[in-house]
């Protein structure tokens, strides 16, 4: 008999994510999980993350997102020496966005 695997604490999350079959899927699973300034908060960042990688300088990121400085800082440190997972996302998003479809 084939012994089953086992999954850590976090990856059954990531499990659960990656079986997430659409865009309304994931917006209410996350509605589910995260409080609403969670997903605010969720959001603020990936939005400094896209307008860092867009080359735009702290102050027009704040005007643009109300974000602080602290929470750019935060995000653009993540960028420059965090696990990479923004470098996967964000190329993939533009083109994305490139070709028309988001």
């Amino acid at each position: 008999m084939a012994k089953k695997k086992k999954v850590e604490g976090g990856d059954i999350l990531y499990q659960a994510i990656l079986g997430l079959e659409d865009l309304e899927e994931c917006r209410r699973f996350f509605m589910d999980l995260c409080t609403v300034n969670e997903l605010q908060a969720f959001e603020q960042r990936f939005q400094v993350a896209l307008l860092l990688d867009e080359g735009l300088i702290y102050n027009d990121i704040m005007e643009r997102t109300r974000a602080s400085s602290a929470t750019i800082s935060r995000v653009n440190r993540s960028l420059q020496y965090g696990n990479g997972g923004y470098e996967k996302v964000l190329p993939r998003l533009r083109e994305k966005m490139k070709h028309g479809e988001l």
